[in-house]
């Protein structure tokens, strides 16, 4: 069969199992709409975190930005893995324990404010809205490619998958099927990386055979080492980038990750506080397994795709090359006219023209080539596909390409659905229910819910055809938006009972405006008018990826100095902060 008949089996299997999963777990309450009912065991809530954490940014961007930058790729397996640890000891028990639906409710609590509230609600959607951008678009290249639709059409089709399950289900819908988009994302991220690993190493193990001898002898990293100097490309196994610049990403994935509202709510859906350090650690055992297996992903990927298009004959293309091109997501400018490939380093593009009126159907952007640009390079590839594209590459069966399509729209959905969730939460339980109709009733808000999410998948769906950047950068963005408004107000207002409303505030609304600023001047050149700045200009060398290390510390200073020239908490804030660190049942064996 082919790979379109195969990848609507596939997808459609799937999807009916998450549909089925959602009506047999539709919520009835606004408690299981928010945490599922608060009875979720720590296996199934591993799983299910695991699956919200594991994004299209894991599943599709991850790899490709390795395979691409080599060495410098590994600040996002450091920060985020690193991120996902801090999360588990530091933070999830404590949060579990406060009780509270959502982060902006455990803010608004702790910091006794609406204001607070309200600002945590504006950095939650911020956050959410800008980290969904890059799961909508992980749905349209899959779609777009795989089941030969539109690209408006598969963002369609997504939004209204994850409208099913999360409008019906709410959180407890979600959860039990994030445990089969799992299931689905580990074994069609797994089973090609076995199947290419066994071919180019004589090794069934990935995390093995990266590091093993290809068929002349010759180790795999020495080869892609070499492969690379020839074309023109720095060695694959060094790394340019600063050693500031390093630790700043790596910190602002690794702190944001502990401010990120999705993944943060999942700790309150289990029973007790001892189940949410379980839980914790059985998903980060859960994506260990894809983590540990994406470099080794990147290198096979990289090798098969230089040798297959460097030096060869356009005429002699395989099929995937025709119809990668197809989507934009790969381009080539004959710019000496030889009909060869010539693959090196440098633009082989001069630049991308915003398309309004879906004509080539490419995310709203058209790729435009200029065969008189001085880079010998006439080769363009969106480093988004060489996950989906791997499998093809290497000649695999139709049926492992569908079910890396099945993957990608797994990774996508799980984490889209989330985000989704802490959108509509935000609103109706910390915007509506908290501040402008405390009366309302459990009915009410479960309607206004449900309303909510409606509207954001609509945005969320807008951002799918128009997305800002491909999707890990993206993602990054997000982490260091949270960095630098979450988890400053989080960590302190478990560890610190002087810190006050005052000071979280203005934390909060510094750190996001400097993060926020940072990345339109220097990311998005203020909003498409004029071009980002040049990375000579970037302040003290830090990358917009890792400049929410610095917001974050700007954050803290700001929230500290307040914080002591204001007015202290009430005193049963301070009794609240020091119940939220005493273990659960200490003390009890001594009052008998």
């Amino acid at each position: 069969m082919s790979v379109e008949v195969w990848t609507w089996i596939l997808v459609g299997i799937t999807f009916t199992i998450y549909f089925g999963i959602a009506i047999w777990a539709r919520a009835g309450s606004t408690k299981e709409f928010y945490v599922a009912g608060g009875g979720v065991s720590p296996l199934a809530n591993g799983m299910a975190t695991a699956a919200d954490w594991m994004s299209a940014a894991s599943f599709i961007s991850m790899a490709g930005i390795i395979s691409f930058v080599g060495y410098d790729g590994s600040v996002y397996l450091m920060g985020w893995t690193g991120g996902y640890v801090l999360l588990a000891l530091l933070l999830a028990p404590y949060l579990r324990k406060f009780g509270k639906f959502t982060v902006p409710d455990f803010i608004g609590d702790r910091y006794y404010s609406n204001t607070a509230r309200t600002v945590a609600v504006i950095c939650a959607l911020i956050v959410s809205f800008t980290y969904v951008a890059g799961q909508m678009r992980g749905v349209g290249i899959v779609f777009s490619q795989f089941l030969q639709v539109e690209i408006v059409w598969g963002v369609v089709i997504g939004m209204i998958v994850v409208l099913v399950f999360a409008f019906i289900g709410g959180m407890k819908g979600i959860t039990y099927t994030q445990v089969a988009q799992y299931c689905v994302i580990i074994f069609a991220f797994m089973v090609p990386a076995i199947f290419i690993s066994w071919q180019m190493t004589g090794n069934p193990i990935p995390q093995l055979g990266m590091g093993g001898k290809v068929h002349d002898g010759t180790y795999l990293l020495d080869k892609l080492d070499t492969l690379h100097t020839q074309l023109g490309f720095k060695e694959y196994t060094s790394g340019s980038k600063s050693t500031w610049d390093v630790f700043a990403i790596t910190m602002a994935l690794m702190v944001g990750t502990t401010g990120l509202p999705h993944v943060i709510v999942r700790f309150f859906t289990v029973p007790k506080v001892k189940d949410a350090r379980k839980s914790a650690g059985l998903a980060l055992l859960f994506i260990a397994i894809l983590y540990t297996t994406a470099p080794a992903v990147s290198v096979f990927a990289r090798t098969n795709l230089i040798e297959t298009v460097s030096n060869k004959e356009y005429s002699a293309m395989p099929q995937w090359f025709k119809n990668w091109e197809n989507t934009g997501l790969i381009a080539w400018a004959d710019k000496n006219g030889d009909g060869v490939i010539q693959y090196v380093s440098g633009s082989a593009l001069e630049g991308k023209k915003p398309i309004f009126n879906g004509e080539r159907g490419f995310f709203g952007e058209k790729l435009i080539s200029n065969p008189n640009l001085k880079e010998a390079n006439e080769l363009y590839v969106d480093r988004d596909i060489m996950v989906l594209a791997n499998p093809e590459i290497a000649n695999l069966p139709n049926w492992v390409i569908a079910l890396v399509a099945a993957g990608g729209v797994a990774a996508a959905l799980s984490t889209a659905a989330g985000l989704l969730l802490v959108i509509s939460t935000s609103i109706s339980h910390d915007l509506i229910k908290k501040q402008i109709k405390p009366d309302i009733s459990d009915k009410g808000e479960l309607l206004a819910a449900r309303i909510s999410i409606f509207v954001a998948i609509v945005i969320a769906g807008l951002f799918g055809i128009y997305p800002p950047g491909f999707v890990a950068a993206v993602v990054a963005l997000a982490f260091g938006l949270a960095a630098a408004s979450f988890f400053p107000a989080i960590v302190l207002g478990i560890f610190d009972k002087r810190m006050n409303k005052e000071g979280a505030i203005a934390g909060m609304v510094v750190g996001i405006s400097l993060m926020l600023f940072y990345m339109i001047v220097y990311k998005t050149g203020l909003v498409g008018v004029f071009d980002p700045l040049p990375k000579e200009d970037w302040w003290f060398g830090t990358s917009p990826e890792g400049f929410g290390t610095i917001a974050m510390l700007v954050n803290i200073t700001v929230s500290v100095v307040i914080s002591r020239i204001t007015p202290a908490p009430p005193q049963e804030v301070q009794d609240m902060v020091e119940n939220i660190r005493i273990p659960s049942g200490a003390g009890e064996a001594s009052s008998h």
